[in-house]
């Protein structure tokens, strides 16, 4: 690719990934490398002349330990635009002359931050104006320590009353540096700031556009493929269906699609699939029904974790064998030689953090488990240098339809996780009617105060079968029959979540309609847990 781009050097924060996704929204390029990369590497970088601007991310350490990391002195070398957040001001204030000393106060969540010096960073950009005429900003504070000597050539850009230097600049050099998180949605005028940087101050072309980059990845899986077969396994996820739609474009019928059907699908979910791919795209589907090998694994297990284990080795396995399959029938000339997977950009960054132990561990790359090594197969991810909201940007370019696209998220063990305790083939069963029935209401449920359906006002909605009974009264007669809970959460980031406010009439309908269509069920309850403490999934 021959995109202007922005580095991001992740110092380990858990909030990183922000920074870049909003990068991406004003539709420049970047990318996410730990910050122990070495100067030659930063150098090898730029060589190419694309390199337009540095961003040094935040972090839990502090830059007066020994231990901790430093910028990569090339940094400061290069000649273009460097633009330190948080931990990122602290280590570029020590680095360059500066200092830095643990805060006798701490500063976590909102504040209001004071802009100084007019500089070319903030000028023009505030949250409201003081009777003496001072620009404010409402901000997002995370820090302990903080600047308290500029480094020479730097003047003070923003300060709040526990934080003197909470901005700092050096316009000659264009080096700018805030205390503040203007990644996060807390920050209201974050964009506006990242703006700022990466388009005038950075003076990239803002040239990522998903349309675009269509072209872009058909000609780079073509060249890596050749005339070779691929494979993917199909799940039905946002990510593995764009994924087949971009690939079979490129190459068209050297792919072939593993659809898996586990039992724990949404209800009609694999006609769905196969109608889609098989039928609208036409690309070749081999449909599995492995339901009864799943659900008789599964007999008599309740801990969740022992679950999910089952589930995606289960699934490995039945790949494994179709694949083993294609090879031997020779279908597709030689048998496939790529494995392709929806891996995308979050995955790779939470993944290289890990391995750097610069991040606390979030989780494991969901979607390496050595099966491109058991196999024999090489490896082909068009997605790893994708946002999920750029995924769905690309999936609706590609003719996906939106409401494919743009579903909830559903987890990889499907229903078995949404199914508290033991999963029977019953429990699934009810489960499925009483999700799609909550669905279709949110689908159909319009809030007048911004003309959106309730599904699209929700980031995650879903039901969970919960495996206890209780009594209830239909007519003149008694049931004893089982309980399922609604959740519905909203969220920018999925980091944290607030239970949405459904209206009542609309959890009453839901209610209603699912106690007297699921035959089974007898009382419906609402989730009112945000996260923390709780999480989005209940298992």
């Amino acid at each position: 690719m021959q995109h202007q781009k922005i580095l991001i050097l992740d110092f380990g924060s858990q909030v990183t990934q922000l920074i870049a996704r909003r990068v991406r929204e004003a539709h420049v390029y970047c990318e996410v490398h730990p910050c122990d990369v070495s100067d030659d590497w930063v150098r090898a970088y730029a060589a190419d002349g694309l390199l337009k601007g540095v961003i040094l991310s935040g972090s839990h350490a502090s830059v007066y330990e020994e231990t901790t990391d430093k910028a990569p002195q090339a940094v400061f070398e290069l000649g273009v635009p460097v633009l330190g957040i948080c931990y990122g001001m602290q280590t570029m204030a020590q680095q360059l002359g500066g200092k830095v000393e643990g805060g006798h106060k701490r500063e976590f969540g909102y504040a209001e931050v004071r802009a100084r010096g007019h500089t070319e960073l903030l000028r023009d950009i505030a949250d409201f104006t003081t009777p003496e005429g001072h620009g404010m900003l409402k901000v997002w504070m995370s820090h302990g320590d903080k600047v308290t000597e500029l480094p020479p050539g730097f003047k003070l850009m923003a300060s709040t009353d526990s934080c003197p230097i909470a901005g700092m600049a050096d316009e000659v050099r264009r080096f700018y540096a805030v205390q503040f998180h203007p990644e996060v949605t807390h920050t209201v005028q974050g964009r506006a700031l990242l703006e700022r940087f990466v388009l005038n101050i950075c003076g990239t072309q803002p040239d990522w556009v998903m349309r675009d980059h269509i072209a872009e990845a058909v000609e780079a899986i073509r060249a890596q493929v050749g005339s070779e077969e691929v494979i993917l396994g199909l799940s039905g996820g946002v990510d593995s269906s764009v994924a087949a739609a971009l690939i079979h474009r490129a190459i068209g019928d050297q792919l072939t699609c593993v659809f898996v059907d586990h039992g724990l699908l949404r209800l009609n979910e694999g006609d769905m699939v196969m109608d889609m791919f098989a039928g609208k795209l036409h690309a070749k589907v081999i449909r599995v029904d492995a339901s009864e090998l799943f659900l008789r694994e599964l007999a008599g297990v309740s801990d969740p974790e022992q679950k999910r284990k089952i589930i995606g080795r289960l699934f490995v396995d039945v790949f494994k064998a179709e694949a083993e399959k294609l090879k031997a029938s020779g279908q597709g000339h030689r048998g496939a030689t790529f494995l392709a997977q929806g891996t995308i950009y979050p995955d790779v960054i939470e993944s290289g953090g890990a391995k750097s132990k610069k991040a606390v561990t979030i989780k494991s790359h969901h979607n390496v488990g050595g099966l491109p090594e058991q196999l024999g197969l090489k490896l082909l991810e068009p997605l790893r240098d994708l946002f999920k909201d750029e995924v769905r940007e690309l999936g609706v370019a590609l003719g996906l339809p939106h409401d494919m696209v743009y579903r909830h998220p559903f987890p990889g063990p499907g229903l078995g996780v949404r199914i508290l305790g033991e999963v029977k083939k019953e429990y699934a069963d009810l489960l499925r009617r009483a999700d799609a029935i909550f669905i279709e209401e949110l689908r159909a449920a319009v809030d007048p105060a911004s003309g959106k359906s309730w599904y699209d006002l929700t980031s995650q909605a879903f039901t969970v079968f919960l495996p206890v009974k209780s009594v209830g009264v239909m007519g003149d007669g008694r049931t004893y029959d089982y309980v399922v809970a609604l959740r519905a959460v909203q969220t920018s980031d999925f980091m944290t979540a607030d239970w949405a406010e459904l209206p009542y009439s609309l959890l009453k309908r839901v209610s209603g309609r699912i106690i007297n269509e699921v035959r089974g069920i007898n009382r419906v309850t609402y989730d009112v847990s945000s996260k923390p403490p709780a999480t989005i999934e209940w298992e």
